[in-house]
């Protein structure tokens, strides 16, 4: 199961199982189980596998359906577009998230950690899995870390580290296509990383990271990196779903037919199976992930001698003590609250986001002029096409007691492209006052190249307006 001086140690509370006495490193070579809890994380792993691997390559309305682009400042989620002027939207979905995972921890415990993390997903769901066709199960693999240096371990290493790798630039590449439209990826890869010098370096340097993480350091972080786990016992309540021992049922431990002992006969099967080299008996734990495997591994030990199962279970504090749990609690109703809250303002505040954006803004250079016995401002409507195809705009401006000369009254934009109208306001000296502004109603509908009105949707109007500089105005 471990290695070297780890191999006499017993768990506890005080210390770190993956890290000796000495400070060096303890490798946790969790043994293979099986069971109900087993088979639903795999089934999950897979499937959110295969949608990390396909969404880059995945379209939706010709567009892909999840790019964030940096570099053009384009985002595109699920057929909607956005571009920079749309980035206050993403406090909604970090916020959110971040609110899901507390309620997720304070109403089940850990089960984003050992169902859905990624760092879970990948090690114990591919890199493990590999480690264990390659090198063996448990004991394979502790007797192989403490064989001396030959051929055949050469080899094995070799072979894991170079399947490790091979799939550490899988993921960071797959990773990039949501940064970078995959087939652009793709292309980048054909050719010498100075053309694409920044994206080179982004996949060099992470996945040494996602190497090294799934090589060596696997635990440690969800253990010494992650600050999730070391939130819990402020999000826990004694109503919290985790994974624990019944204490009441298995103790005093002994073995199978001993007089007076409880169901656990002291296997260590339940601490032999944990990624994190924690004993659950101990209590509930920082290092403890909630991944079920010393359920499945205690059940089908209960099963074989005839016991009943769910010595170590999903329950709350309350029910391993008195054998009742509640569900619904005060802070079960203000999570409820809160989350519905937020989704109400986020609905909101995505359906009145305009499709375009109209602002009216001033080039360099004089705030305005006199001629003729006009005023005259010299600013431009700066159109932002955020629809998610090309559209045409219709733009109409108008001052009180002035004129409006606009040099394009209908303009085509690509979506996400931009574009900026020279406009000409003048007024007579003698009408102009104080507060005067120029208002442009912008109109958009879809283009297609042609005028056939059947061919264009249905039209979007956004407002701007501007005040208007003049003899008796200072700019500020």
């Amino acid at each position: 199961m471990k290695k070297g001086a780890g191999r006499a140690r017993r768990p506890d509370l005080d210390t770190l199982m993956s890290v000796n006495a000495d400070g060096s490193r303890n490798a946790i070579h969790p043994a293979d189980c099986s069971g109900k809890f087993q088979s639903r994380k795999h089934g999950l792993w897979y499937v959110l596998i295969a949608f990390y691997l396909a969404m880059p390559w995945v379209e939706i309305g010709g567009k892909p359906a999840i790019l964030i682009d940096i570099q053009q400042r384009h985002f595109y989620l699920l057929g909607q577009t956005f571009n920079a002027q749309d980035f206050w939207l993403a406090f909604f979905f970090i916020s959110g998230l971040g609110f899901t995972l507390f309620v997720v921890a304070a109403l089940w415990g850990r089960l984003w950690c050992g169902y859905a993390c990624p760092q879970t997903v990948f090690l114990e769901g591919v890199f493990r899995r590999i480690e264990r066709a390659i090198e063996g199960n448990a004991a394979s693999r502790t007797k192989l870390d403490g064989a001396p240096m030959s051929l055949p371990k050469a080899l094995r290493r070799g072979l894991k580290l170079l399947v490790f790798f091979a799939i550490s630039l899988l993921i960071t590449n797959s990773l990039l296509g949501y940064f970078m439209p995959v087939r652009e990826v793709c292309a980048a890869m054909q050719h010498s990383p100075g053309e694409h010098l920044t994206a080179f370096v982004f996949v060099a340097v992470l996945s040494l990271i996602v190497f090294v993480n799934f090589t060596w350091f696997r635990e440690q972080t969800c253990i010494v990196v992650c600050p999730y786990g070391r939130l819990q016992g402020a999000l826990y309540d004694p109503d919290t779903m985790i994974v624990g021992y019944d204490e009441r049922r298995g103790e005093p431990r002994g073995p199978a037919g001993t007089e007076g002992a409880g169901d656990c006969i002291d296997c260590f099967r339940c601490v032999s199976v944990c990624p994190t080299g924690i004993d659950i008996r101990n209590g509930t734990q920082m290092e403890c992930v909630g991944c079920a495997n010393c359920i499945d591994a205690c059940d089908d030990v209960m099963t074989k001698l005839g016991k009943d199962t769910g010595l170590v279970r999903y329950d709350s504090q309350r029910g391993f003590e008195t054998g009742k749990r509640k569900f619904f609690r005060p802070r079960v109703f203000v999570y409820a609250f809160l989350f519905l809250l937020g989704c109400f303002v986020f609905a909101r505040s995505v359906s009145r986001r305009a499709p375009f954006e109209a602002n009216v803004i001033r080039p360099p250079g004089a705030a305005f002029t006199i001629e003729d016995g006009r005023v005259r401002n010299l600013v431009q409507l700066h159109v932002v096409n955020k629809l998610p195809v090309r559209a045409k705009f219709t733009v109409r401006g108008a001052t009180e007691g002035g004129e409006v000369t606009i040099a394009q009254s209908v303009i085509v934009i690509e979506s996400l492209q931009d574009q900026r109208i020279p406009v000409i306001v003048d007024v007579p000296t003698d009408a102009f006052r104080a507060g005067a502004v120029v208002t442009f109603d912008v109109t958009a509908t879809g283009d297609d190249d042609d005028d056939d009105d059947d061919d264009e949707s249905e039209p979007v109007s956004v407002q701007a307006k501007a005040p208007l500089l003049g003899p008796s105005t200072r700019r500020r």
